[in-house]
């Protein structure tokens, strides 16, 4: 019992120092990995050599993986490509299904480019639908915000799920992204038709104050970017990366379906995380143009390296608290202990959601939850190549539960939509709990089907 206290007691530090003292999650983690070290009684010796090996090993494995998936998403996010994306999605689906169009748009455009990024790219899109239609802003709002909630926190090459799959030693990046963008689609569907019931419902909107920043029209913001990129080379540099990673997943199945020898090892190179996205950065830099596209390039590089430093640190910070915790007698006390219950795949969805809604942060609760239950994958029953998939999926579903206060893309969400906090709380929070048990539902199920 006492192995377990020290645990609930490490995690609700973390908690208390990030939300509340709002300490660096990086420094929080390598404290937490620090006392736990002592606290159960790892030798001394081995205390520092646990640690920076778990902490370089994991940048070393994940690190060019995040930075080049950062980098794209940043490209796709200056280049215009994000509404170059969004102008065909509306042509394809109209103006007819306002939600809908919202939803599919954040869903996909979520994929390489960070949440509370899409959203503020995609609100004047949002308002422009919504002026159009003559339906609420609320609902809208909803529709887009969890839209690219969904593939943000279960869909690779999105940083998030990237650092929990690295954690627990899941390799088969293309099972990984084959099963999370059903999930990821059928969670923002359920969020959808909860933002239906809000279609014609009117809202008091929030005053626009003289100092918050000025409210371009969709118009003004496409020709902010200039001339935009066309529709098939906006998708290139998503498309290219998430094909040639689930084709040298199909190329390493054990029947060799699309051949051997040489095509094989071609297939399975570009097919390697770090290659597909050097790949997809590629077509991502073709979208620049004018004199000044070499500059601009420079410039987005630098700032995808700002972008991703911060969670590279916070992944391998985890992953240092994950190695002190595999390395103490908490696992053979967890393990006897889970082994019998069969609760499975809830553990790290409830783990993720608590640390979720008690810190706000969906990367933070990926990465330290990956870092719990990495341990545990065998006790709980899901030590298998699928197994650990389907654990990273329910980390992502737990991630979700759910945005509030303390979660930076409530406050973005709410104040560029203007809704009121009161009513931000009863809709936009409801949602994204609702989406994150219906992906955890839907995870369960594909539990029971392929376990």
């Amino acid at each position: 019992m006492s192995q377990i206290l020290i645990l609930v007691a490490l995690v609700a530090a973390i908690v208390f120092v990030t939300a509340r003292l709002k300490i660096s999650p990086v420094l929080a983690l390598l404290g937490a990995a620090l006392v736990g070290a002592f606290a159960y009684r790892i030798p001394v010796a081995d205390v520092i050599s646990t640690i920076t090996t778990a902490f370089g090993g994991t940048l070393g494995n994940i690190g060019l993986v995040i930075l080049f998936g950062t980098m794209i998403g940043v490209i796709l996010e200056r280049s215009g490509a994000a509404i170059a994306m969004a102008d065909w999605l509306i042509k394809i689906l109209g103006t007819r299904f306002p939600n809908l169009t919202m939803t599919v748009i954040g869903y996909i455009v979520s994929i390489p480019v960070f949440c509370d990024s899409g959203y503020v790219i995609l609100n004047s899109l949002r308002k422009a639908i919504t002026v159009r239609t003559g339906v609420s802003t609320l609902a809208t709002a909803i529709a887009l915000m969890t839209g690219l909630y969904a593939t943000h926190t279960l869909v690779p090459p999105t940083p998030g799920p990237l650092a929990a799959a690295s954690e627990l030693g899941v390799e088969n990046l293309g099972l990984l992204i084959a099963l999370g963008l059903p999930v990821a689609a059928l969670a923002a569907l359920a969020a959808m038709l909860f933002a239906n019931r809000f279609l014609h419902r009117p809202v008091e909107l929030v005053p626009t104050a003289e100092e918050d920043e000025i409210d371009h029209t969709y118009e003004e913001l496409r020709a902010s970017y200039g001339v935009l990129p066309k529709a098939f080379p906006a998708f290139l540099p998503i498309l290219v990366p998430l094909v040639l990673i689930c084709a040298a997943s199909v190329a390493r199945i054990p029947s060799r379906p699309l051949g051997q020898g040489v095509p094989f090892d071609i297939i399975t190179f570009v097919g390697t995380p770090v290659i597909a996205l050097v790949i997809g950065l590629i077509a991502a830099a073709g979208l620049l143009r004018g004199n000044g596209r070499l500059g601009a390039f420079n410039t987005q590089i630098d700032e995808a390296i700002r972008v991703s430093a911060p969670i590279l640190l916070i992944t391998a910070s985890g992953a240092a608290f994950g190695a002190v915790l595999a390395a103490s007698p908490l696992m053979d006390v967890l393990g006897s202990s889970l082994s019998g219950l069969g609760i499975g795949l809830a553990v790290p969805f409830l783990v993720a959601a608590a640390l979720k809604t008690a810190q706000g942060s969906s990367t933070v609760a990926l990465v330290t939850t990956s870092a719990l239950v990495a341990p545990l994958l065998d006790s709980l029953g899901l030590g298998s190549e699928m197994g650990a998939t389907l654990a990273v999926l329910a980390i992502g579903a737990g991630a979700m539960v759910v945005s509030h206060a303390n979660d930076s893309y409530f406050w973005v969400v709410s104040r560029l939509s203007r809704i009121p906090v009161a009513t931000a709380y009863r809709t936009l929070t409801v949602a994204t709990g609702i989406e994150g048990v219906t992906a955890f539902a839907a995870i369960f199920g594909l539990g029971l089907v392929l376990l």
